[in-house]
């Protein structure tokens, strides 16, 4: 379902993970909403996501973009080597859980709606997925935002640890 929209002139890629339809039951029948969810990066390193809702599906995706684009300022940047990740992670919010595995070149992004265009945005290409537990696209973003937050390199590993490498 998740599509990469049209490129702009700021070099962000924003995919359109789900647009949910909300009905309230109203005197004269049902009145819609729409919820959007897009994901937002720069390819280098930089994800974020923004969550919006409107009367009208354009609109919400607008106002989503908006919420990414500012959410995405405010965000570090992701630890990644070569096409692909540093080392195995965890991410969890909520009931969801995304494991991200490292992969060799040419392997691809191997994993479901929702994980795949935060990866994507990143700029990750090689790596191996799996969900376990809830599979709701909002937490499955969440998650491995989550994930990728927690990535070190070796050098930002051992600067803790206060060790040299040898």
């Amino acid at each position: 379902m998740a599509k990469e929209r049209e490129a702009r002139q700021d070099d962000l890629a924003d995919y359109v993970v789900k647009i949910r339809r909300c009905a309230a039951v109203v005197k004269g029948g049902r009145r819609f909403s729409f919820n959007a969810l897009i994901v937002v990066g720069d390819k280098r390193g930089k994800v974020a996501y923004g969550y919006s809702k409107a009367n009208e599906v354009p609109p919400a995706v607008e106002k989503a973009l908006k919420d990414g684009q500012e959410s995405l300022k405010r965000t570090r940047k992701i630890a990644l080597r070569g096409g692909t990740i540093p080392h195995r992670v965890i991410g969890r919010y909520g009931a969801s859980r995304v494991i991200m595995v490292p992969a060799g070149p040419g392997t691809g992004v191997k994993a479901g709606p929702g994980v795949r265009e935060v990866l994507q945005a990143c700029g990750v290409s090689n790596i191996l997925t799996k969900v376990h537990g809830s599979s709701n696209p909002i937490n499955l973003v969440k998650a491995t935002i989550d994930g990728l937050l927690q990535l070190r390199t070796r050098e930002e590993v051992a600067s803790l640890r206060g060790v040299a490498l040898s």
